[in-house]
């Protein structure tokens, strides 16, 4: 499982880059919804979000799932490109798979690091 240190993350599967305001979907949820086939991005450059907002709506071969903003602050950018191209969570969700950025995004009191978010992930694996 990739789980970068530089990110936050939240029990939601959702993670929160604080150097640039990007947000998307873990590695670990990716996996668990295996292939990604559609996503509605629910917000738009301009709105103002609080933590637990639904900022998307992804849908799988598996499942559907409802992605919520980890942080509170202002849209910024909004990743279009993920309508036309979804498998681009699957292929790289902490790259190219961003979903939305945050402008002075406040994190949440219960974002994760990386090492608090793998043990997490284990903890509902057993």
């Amino acid at each position: 499982m990739n789980t970068p240190t530089t990110l936050k993350y939240t029990k939601s599967d959702e993670w929160f880059d604080p150097a640039n305001g990007a947000i998307g979907i873990t590695d670990y949820a990716q996996n668990q919804l295996s292939d990604i086939v559609f996503v509605e991005i629910l917000v738009e450059e301009g709105d103002v979000l609080e933590v637990g907002k639904p900022i998307a709506s992804v849908e799988s071969v598996k499942a559907s799932a409802e992605i919520y903003s980890p942080v509170a602050g202002k849209v910024s950018a909004v990743n279009k490109g993920l309508s036309d191209k979804p498998e681009t969570l699957n292929s790289d969700p902490f790259g190219e798979g961003w979903m939305i950025k945050i402008e002075g995004g406040t994190v949440s009191g219960e974002a994760m690091d990386a090492a608090a978010y793998i043990k997490n992930c284990e903890e509902r694996t057993h």
